[in-house]
């Protein structure tokens, strides 16, 4: 929604917006294009504006008995999602390149997005994080490209199904596809079918591009695809990768693109581009077949993506202490948290990990993945497990006993400022400090930074 007001009012409109907890770095984003923040959702403001609003774009997070859209609705005022009127309003007549998946959305949406910046198709964008390449989340754009991150999620309070129905893409990335949104979706079959309701927009001449590892995205394109099909692998598909060694000669990184089988280009990554682990090969790889469906080369790409910088969350440095260093990741499912260490481990070798985690989204606080936790941090060193959403809320299941299976390396707190003490009591130079959470985390990063003395 943060970047869909900053679209509008790059358009032209004047947007002011207002939720609950707002947190950089979009809200910072937003006050720097001159968009209004309100805090709550109260009535009130419905009074304060100058002039009436035409309209109003409704969020997914807004539920019925929302004090605001209550009086929304009372007072007959027009509203629609953010979806739907991008769909209406920016979307139409362009070609549209959508990044659809459970995991890996914003990083390969950030880096298609470069991919076409960089080779002059100045595209429109809108991104669910901040990429480092960019100064800002979304951009209108005056070619006819638009790159845009597509999420199953539902769409609205009066709209359930999946946001990326209202994209109507010309190229489409499916990444993967695993269970989770266990609030809305009772199983993996549901969202199987929201991803089935994609295939079905995509036009005849233009192309799906699906992970030809995952037997989920096997059943949505068996029930029917009407659209040229690629698909991409680590050594399966059309378009595949061969591991090459980084300069220190580590593994996991830089690869060769393979096409057909035959090599068609190298991916040499910035030193500083925090882009690490197969998960990102494999983001990297679909963003390469995307963009060479609007005819940019592997090589063109590549030359683009050794200028890359990941977007903020993913693996950022937040900072280094007495050699101590510190990353924030946006990592909420236990296949992200998984894929997220793995990723670190492979760049710094045998250090020590200390992952600090928040079981935050929908489908965590809901328990329904809490078995799959302990494996998932198995690769960290030492695991410290917050078990309280933003001080107040209480997860719905025992944090305690849902980690016992790491044993003596895993800790559960239920106060922040006692995580803190043990994150920093246990520290010691060469560590890497990983916080995991897909909110504010309370500012743990400064906290735990603050604290290494």
């Amino acid at each position: 929604m943060g970047g869909i007001a900053a679209i509008a009012r790059q358009a032209g409109h004047q947007v002011t917006g207002c939720d609950a907890n707002v947190y950089p770095p979009m809200s910072t984003q937003l006050e720097a294009q001159g968009i209004e923040l309100i805090e709550g959702y109260s009535p009130d403001q419905l009074q304060q504006f100058k002039s009436k609003p035409d309209l109003f774009l409704i969020g997914n997070v807004v539920s019925r008995g929302n004090p605001l859209l209550e009086a929304i609705l009372n007072q007959g005022l027009p509203y629609t999602s953010g979806p739907q009127w991008l769909g209406e309003q920016v979307l139409r007549g362009r070609h549209v390149m959508a990044v659809a998946g459970t995991h890996g959305k914003t990083t390969t949406t950030a880096m298609l997005t470069w991919i076409l910046e960089f080779n002059q198709r100045s595209p429109g964008y809108l991104i669910g994080g901040v990429p480092l390449n960019f100064s800002v989340s979304a951009r209108l754009g005056q070619s006819e490209y638009f790159v845009i991150e597509a999420d199953e999620y539902d769409t609205a309070f009066f709209d359930k199904r999946s946001k990326f129905v209202h994209y109507r893409p010309r190229t489409a990335i499916l990444n993967n596809l695993e269970f989770d949104h266990a609030d809305i979706f009772p199983d993996l079959a549901a969202i199987e079918t929201q991803f089935h309701h994609l295939v079905r927009t995509i036009p005849q001449q233009g192309l799906v591009l699906a992970n030809a590892m995952e037997v989920s995205l096997d059943r949505v394109i068996e029930r029917g695809c009407w659209s040229a099909l690629q698909r991409f692998g680590m050594q399966t598909g059309e378009w595949s990768i061969a591991d090459l060694q980084n300069a220190e000669g580590k593994l996991g990184a830089d690869f060769a693109v393979l096409h057909h089988a035959q090599q068609c280009a190298e991916v040499h990554w910035a030193k500083d581009s925090g882009v690490m682990g197969r998960h990102n090969q494999l983001n990297a790889l679909a963003a390469i077949a995307a963009a060479n469906h609007i005819g940019i080369s592997p090589q063109d790409s590549a030359r683009a993506l050794a200028e890359f910088k990941n977007v903020k969350r993913r693996l950022e440095l937040i900072g280094v202490k007495n050699n101590i260093y510190i990353y924030d990741d946006f990592a909420h499912h236990p296949t992200a948290i998984a894929t997220t260490i793995d990723g670190l481990r492979k760049q710094v070798g045998h250090a020590r990990i200390l992952a600090v985690l928040e079981p935050r989204s929908n489908t965590m606080k809901l328990g329904v993945m809490k078995s799959q936790l302990p494996e998932s941090l198995r690769s960290a060193d030492l695991v410290f497990a917050y078990g309280a959403i933003s001080g107040k809320d209480a997860l719905g299941w025992d944090l305690e006993n849902a980690i016992a299976p790491l044993g003596e390396k895993g800790r559960h707190f239920h106060d922040l400022s006692r995580l803190v003490e043990a994150v920093c009591a246990k520290a010691k130079p060469n560590d890497h400090i990983l916080v995991m959470s897909n909110g504010g985390f309370g500012g743990v990063h400064k906290r735990i930074l603050q604290g290494l003395g």
